[in-house]
C-alpha cells in the first residue's frame, strides 16, 4: 500500500485509434468555427484531453460540463468559476434527460457573435457556423448531439469509443456539428486521473482490477463523502481502515456472506461502483479546481 493509503493500480492505454483520431482533429480544426468540449461534471480535469488546449488553440471555445444531475452542485459552481476565468464559456447540462441542452444553440452564438457579425458583412449571412464536438470516450457525447439535434444523429453506446469516424451533423440552417471520436490521451500521467476515468466508466473496467478501485473508491468517499457511506452502508467509515477492509464492513451491512465469517468483497466492489454510476450515493464529484 502506498503512502496515502491508497493501493497501486496499474492502468495504461494504448489504442491505435486513439492516435488516429488526433490526427482527424489537427487535419479538421480548419474547418471550424469554434471548438465544443464536453466533460463529466464529476471529473473536469481528469475527463479533459490535455492534448485540447494545443490541438484547438486560438478557437473560440465552449465547455459543456455534462452530468450535472450526478455531480456535487456545489464543487460544480466553482469548476465553472475556474473555467470562465480562462476566458472559456460554460453549459452545464445532463445530456440524459436533455437538462440545459436548450441553452447551447444560445451560448454557441453569443460565443460566435463577432463571427456572424463578419459573416453578414460578407454577404454570407445564411452560412451555418460550424463547431467541433470533442469529448473523451463515455461522457455523453452522442446523447447531447442526439439531443440537440432532437433525432438520432450520433450513435450512441455505453461501451467507450462507440463513436469512431467523423460526422457532421446538421442541427438547423444555421449550425454544423462534427461529431468526433472520443479520444483518450495515449498513457496516464497519474494514477488518480487514470482512477477517476475508471470509477465514472471511461475506461473499461476489465483494464483494472475492480475490488483495489471500489477499495480506493471507498478511501475517497471516506475522505470527501463520508455522510454518503453512513447514508447508504450505514456504517461509521473508520479512519484506521484500508479500502478492502472498509469495503468487508459495507459487505457485512449488506449481508454479502460467503461463508461464515468471509463476506463477498467482489459483489460488494461491483455494488459500490453500479450505485455510484446509479447516482444512489448521491451527488458526488471526485476532484475539485486546485
Amino acid at each position: 500500500m502506498s503512502d496515502n493509503g491508497f493501493e497501486k493500480m496499474n492502468i495504461q492505454w494504448f489504442p491505435g485509434h486513439m492516435t488516429k483520431a488526433q490526427r482527424m482533429i489537427e487535419d479538421n480544426i480548419k474547418l471550424v468555427d469554434a471548438v465544443c468540449e464536453i466533460l463529466d461534471a464529476r471529473i473536469p480535469n481528469a475527463s479533459r484531453n490535455p492534448d485540447i488546449d494545443r490541438l484547438a488553440a486560438g478557437k473560440p471555445r465552449l465547455i459543456i460540463l455534462n452530468r450535472t444531475d450526478l455531480a456535487d452542485p456545489d464543487v460544480t459552481a466553482q469548476w465553472k468559476k475556474h473555467f470562465e476565468a480562462q476566458g472559456i464559456k460554460i453549459l452545464e447540462t445532463d445530456a440524459k434527460t436533455g437538462k440545459g441542452v436548450n441553452g447551447f444553440v444560445p451560448a454557441l452564438k453569443e460565443l460566435l457573435s463577432e463571427k456572424i457579425a463578419e459573416y453578414a458583412a460578407k454577404g454570407q449571412a445564411t452560412r451555418p457556423l460550424r463547431v467541433m464536438i470533442l469529448g473523451i470516450p463515455n461522457v455523453g457525447k452522442s446523447t447531447f448531439i442526439n439531443k440537440v439535434a432532437k433525432r438520432k444523429a450520433a450513435i450512441a453506446g455505453d461501451k467507450p469509443g462507440v463513436t469512431r469516424g467523423k460526422q457532421w451533423i446538421s442541427i438547423d440552417k444555421s449550425l454544423d456539428l462534427l461529431d468526433t471520436p472520443g479520444i483518450l490521451w495515449p498513457k496516464f500521467d497519474s494514477q488518480q486521473v487514470g482512477e477517476m476515468l475508471a470509477i465514472t466508466n471511461a475506461i473499461k473496467a476489465d483494464v483494472i482490477d475492480k475490488e483495489t478501485l471500489a477499495a480506493n473508491f471507498m478511501l475517497r468517499l471516506r475522505e470527501l463523502y463520508p455522510e454518503a457511506l453512513i447514508a447508504r452502508y450505514k456504517f461509521e467509515p473508520d479512519p484506521e481502515l484500508n479500502g478492502f477492509e472498509l469495503l468487508e464492513q459495507a459487505a457485512k451491512k449488506r449481508g454479502f456472506l460467503i461463508s461464515k465469517g468471509e463476506y463477498d468483497i467482489e459483489r460488494m466492489a461491483n455494488t459500490l461502483l453500479g450505485e455510484y454510476h446509479d447516482g444512489k450515493l448521491g451527488r458526488i464529484s471526485l476532484e475539485k479546481p486546485e
